[in-house]
């Protein structure tokens, strides 16, 4: 959906000084923003205690993102070494870290228990002859086959890499008890931007009807349930959000009955990336071409690998077009231009390199700023440096109305770092 009033209101009256001061593009993030969402989270999980949000980092991996999800109280999902250590730079360790990664290799699970260690969330029962050592807390991913459907995004159950089988959940269980471990867990995740409340209801019903039967089986009590992130944002402005609140006061309702018949129940947590930072990003960048052949082309100073999702899957961002020569009260005035159907893309030499493929825009004029809005997860972290195109710099809008350089653009000479190494060949 269209950035909301309050991040345009913030970031619109000064865009064309951050542009000119910074350059374009960039990507810029609101701090208000972010920390007004993670206040509604936690306000819609209060009434159940002992809930945590883990900050999916492969959505944002920015030191100054982390640093805002630690000081609102939050864990960090991690899946990979250089996550754990981001995590761990921010000031997280132990328990406030979940590993969940999958065809794991022995070392990253030795860096996941080292500094302070992590949960460790074991994607296949496979995996646990790879593990240093028995974690006294373990946990596993659940996949539950054709028991649940999943969506677009992630797909079937039955055909993903991800998670322990349903007949395998118990045994796994029952082999991390026998080797020595004292503490569990149980986790999901099995949709990705997912705007269905009563989706995540029933994996959080899934999870606790799991708990139940393994417990029952094997004498042991899961200390969390960990439901995965997946939460939808409304990238199209007919798209309806996710009803947090609703979803809050069914899970809750779920906790209750479970708390009813058992007298105790496990902890909540929950990995979300994208709906924490996703609505709270944009890519700016300026048009710098025009051209008319069978379509109408606007081409901008960003390409594919500042934001592959539209050329990736198809997927949907909002662009506004802001006059940059325009007085600051009337900066959305290019709202009011005639409209013309256009193709808004970058300079790879991939046909796929699209932001907006026949989009309905005002009439955009060489020197705009094009807001591509809802970049805040899955945007500068997916890029990548085909033709040799360089990543772009990152901003943060800081609460105190401030902005902040929080990661610069790359360089030539980063792009040419790995070339530089010592010889090595090996004769044959």
């Amino acid at each position: 959906m269209p950035m909301s009033t309050d991040f345009k209101g913030r970031l619109f009256p000064v865009l064309p000084k951050i542009a000119d001061h910074f350059g374009t593009p960039f990507h810029i993030y609101d701090e208000a923003g972010i920390r007004d969402t993670g206040r509604k989270l936690k306000a819609c999980f209060s009434s159940m205690g002992n809930f945590r949000e883990f900050y999916a980092v492969k959505a944002l991996p920015n030191p100054r993102i982390l640093e805002i999800m630690g000081d609102m109280g939050f864990g960090f999902d991690c899946s990979s070494t250089p996550e754990l250590v981001l995590s761990r730079q921010a000031g997280a360790a132990g328990d406030e870290i979940m590993f969940t990664s999958n065809n794991t290799t022995r070392e990253d699970f030795t860096a996941a228990l080292a500094d302070g260690g992590s949960i460790l969330n074991l994607d296949d029962i496979t995996l646990i002859d790879k593990l240093p050592q028995i974690p006294d807390l373990i946990s596993f991913r659940y996949n539950p086959g054709p028991r649940r459907s999943g969506n677009a995004i992630i797909g079937n159950p039955v055909e993903s890499k991800y998670g322990v089988s349903h007949d395998q959940i118990t045994g796994a269980y029952r082999k991390m008890r026998d080797l020595g471990a004292t503490r569990f867990g149980l986790h999901t995740m099995l949709v990705s931007n997912e705007r269905n409340h009563l989706y995540m209801v029933e994996t959080v019903k899934m999870l606790l009807d799991m708990v139940e039967e393994i417990s029952g089986e094997l004498g042991i009590d899961f200390e969390f349930i960990n439901m995965g992130g997946g939460l939808g944002i409304p990238y199209r402005p007919e798209d309806a959000p996710l009803d947090l609140e609703a979803m809050g006061e069914k899970i809750a309702a779920l906790y209750l009955d479970v708390a009813a018949r058992r007298g105790r129940v496990p902890d909540l947590f929950m990995e979300s990336g994208r709906y924490m930072t996703g609505p709270h990003g944009a890519l700016v960048t300026t048009a710098i071409n025009e051209k008319n052949i069978y379509r109408r082309y606007v081409g901008v100073d960003a390409s594919m690998p500042a934001l592959m999702r539209p050329g990736m899957y198809g997927a949907y961002h909002h662009i506004d077009v802001v006059d940059p020569a325009a007085p600051e009260a009337d900066l959305e005035k290019a709202a009011d231009r005639p409209v013309q159907k256009v193709d808004v893309v970058g300079s790879l030499c991939e046909n796929i390199d699209k932001f907006a493929v026949e989009r309905d825009l005002p009439q955009v004029r060489m020197g705009d700023l094009l807001v591509i809005q809802d970049t805040g997860a899955h945007g500068h972290a997916m890029g990548f440096n085909y033709n040799a195109k360089l990543r772009p710099k990152e901003l943060l809008l800081n609460a105190d109305g401030s902005v902040s350089l929080i990661r610069r653009e790359e360089t030539m000479e980063d792009y040419f770092a790995t070339l530089a190494f010592a010889e090595d060949t090996i004769k044959l």
